[in-house]
């Protein structure tokens, strides 16, 4: 059996990866760094993080497939941070609050033998008017932290949502339908791991 390794330390990923029977056999986050170039667009960002991730932890594990991922909040043409302060998380929230906005996940894979193939895929949600209450209660409850955008929405933030087209998982973390297509069409036994 192949082996595979997830280059990333999110909990949500390792999650959604076993949600489909995936359990990597090594979890190594790439060190690199993330800061967005001058003019990128958050879709471009999250796919050139996902290529260099997965860049970044392939040469030491050449006989292993290589799952790399990156999540963008974009509002416009505005890449919103992965929130560190409560200040930050409210300005993501009243920017977000009564707007559309793009969430997009760029993953590559690193196969065995070959070069490393990425894909982009965007997701766009829709958040309802957010009140004084709720704002408060969500920063009250700290899962704001290191998130993109500001928002879990596998927490409580999937209240806020008024509608979302697209993967959800994405908007968790890693689409699936898309990383299970990568994955076997490239000589991964997706659907054959005990």
């Amino acid at each position: 059996m192949p082996r595979l390794i997830l280059a990333s330390a999110s909990p949500p990923r390792r999650d959604l990866l076993a949600q489909i029977g995936i359990v990597a056999d090594a979890i190594i986050p790439a060190d690199i760094d993330e800061s967005p170039l001058d003019g990128e667009q958050p879709h471009q960002l999250a796919l050139r993080l996902a290529a260099e991730k997965a860049a970044a932890i392939a040469p030491d594990h050449r006989d292993a497939f290589v799952l790399a991922a990156d999540t963008v909040v974009g509002c416009g043409r505005r890449i919103l941070p992965k929130t560190g302060t409560e200040t930050e998380a409210r300005q993501c929230l009243d920017l977000l609050s009564g707007r559309r906005h793009r969430v997009s996940t760029g993953i590559a894979l690193a196969v065995p033998g070959k070069s490393i193939l990425s894909r982009r895929i965007t997701t766009i949600v829709t958040f309802k008017r957010l009140s004084v209450e709720e704002t408060a209660a969500y920063l009250a409850s700290g899962e704001w932290a290191g998130k993109a955008g500001g928002y879990a929405i596998q927490g409580m933030a999937d209240a806020f949502v008024k509608d979302i087209s697209g993967s959800y998982s994405n908007v968790v973390g890693l689409p699936l339908h898309d990383v299970a297509a990568l994955l076997g069409g490239n000589g991964f036994p997706v659907w054959a791991r005990p």
